[in-house]
């Protein structure tokens, strides 16, 4: 496969990037729109979700980046092996995620993965890493119960962050509490496998979106708990009135 070059970095908070993509016609993208998705977001040149869609038939997946030559290239390499579960489109995640989740099937975003973003080593810099607390609140508002995330990256520090933003919202539960030892996806990413050639660590994680039912059934237990502790105390007041 032919490559092509583009710079490494593409700050996603300049102002080419500030307009959201519409959302196209699913049933023109994906032979089965009504399949399980899983979305990659920042999918590079799309290698991995080239030999996913490959591998998993019954799956649509559908990869999200900022540069817009490794899209174009994805799609010819896509439209290469005919594959009808794939699909790719140029846009800046961070505001483009909920047009395009809203504009799917409910329940279908069954699986998604952000692997080896762009660090932004400098502290200024930071704000414009892809996981912020507006995207894990778009994640939890679109997947089902059930639904996974899968984390990871060779900087520690970038995969703890990442960590805390979706233990941050009720909504998720990561299910180790230590660094995965393996990749639970059957296709590890350019980036992984180079990391690995040279002896060097990868730092995961796997998230599950939580029950609803388990979640209304916790806060109303919650909720009756303040009203007796309530109703407790005005009890107390009207005693110590007397």
């Amino acid at each position: 496969m032919p490559v092509v070059r583009v710079r490494q970095h593409v700050n996603p908070l300049s102002q080419k990037y500030q307009q959201p993509v519409a959302p196209p016609d699913w049933s023109q993208v994906f032979a089965n729109p009504a399949r399980p998705l899983h979305l990659d977001i920042g999918c590079g040149r799309g290698v991995f979700l080239l030999k996913m869609a490959q591998i998993e038939p019954d799956w649509n997946f559908l990869g999200l980046e900022i540069r817009e030559p490794l899209v174009e290239q994805a799609l010819k390499w896509r439209d290469e092996e005919a594959l009808s579960n794939l699909h790719y489109i140029f846009c800046n995640a961070s505001n483009s995620l909920e047009p395009l989740l809203r504009s799917l099937p409910p329940n279908i975003l069954q699986r998604v993965s952000i692997q080896f973003p762009d660090p932004w080593f400098k502290k200024r810099h930071q704000k414009r890493r892809v996981v912020q607390p507006s995207m894990v609140r778009t994640l939890a508002n679109h997947m089902p119960s059930g639904g996974v995330v899968f984390l990871q990256s060779d900087v520690e520090a970038v995969a703890a962050e990442m960590c805390d933003r979706f233990q941050e919202h009720p909504a998720f539960q990561r299910q180790s509490a230590e660094w995965l030892p393996d990749n639970p996806l059957p296709v590890a990413t350019e980036r992984e496998s180079s990391t690995l050639a040279r002896r060097e660590p990868v730092f995961r994680a796997l998230f599950t979106k939580k029950n609803e039912e388990g979640r209304t059934t916790k806060k109303n237990e919650e909720g009756r708990t303040t009203k007796k502790n309530e109703e407790g105390r005005k009890k107390n007041e009207e005693g110590q009135s007397i």
